[in-house]
């Protein structure tokens, strides 16, 4: 999966940063905090938010399920608030809720 970045600017900047980091001339400790500055950060869903991202995508549990590689079952969890999305699960919604389900496609 490609990184996604904030925006065009601070894709520019962190992948000239990882190409520093590559060649040693920046330390590991220096890379990390352009990975936080330049990446999409990922945000706590509620089973509300969860709900209205699928419906503002117009896709059933199975399709958004299906687009997450996860089950509609756990769809179901996270929008009843039985089970809250974690790692790249949340990752990925994070990244539908800026991009759309397309993105994940």
């Amino acid at each position: 999966m490609t990184k996604q970045y904030e925006s065009e600017v601070l894709a520019s900047v962190h992948e000239a940063a990882l190409g520093l980091a590559e060649a040693g001339l920046m330390s590991k400790r220096t890379m990390r905090k352009f990975d936080e500055m330049c990446l999409t950060p990922v945000r706590e869903m509620t089973p509300e938010d969860i709900r209205a991202l699928r419906m503002r995508e117009r896709a059933s549990q199975a399709v958004f399920a299906l687009h997450l590689n996860v089950t509609t079952g756990l769809v179901s969890q996270w929008e009843r608030g039985e089970k809250r999305p974690r790692g790249p699960s949340l990752k990925l919604l994070t990244l539908v809720e800026k991009n759309g389900l397309g993105a994940v496609a």
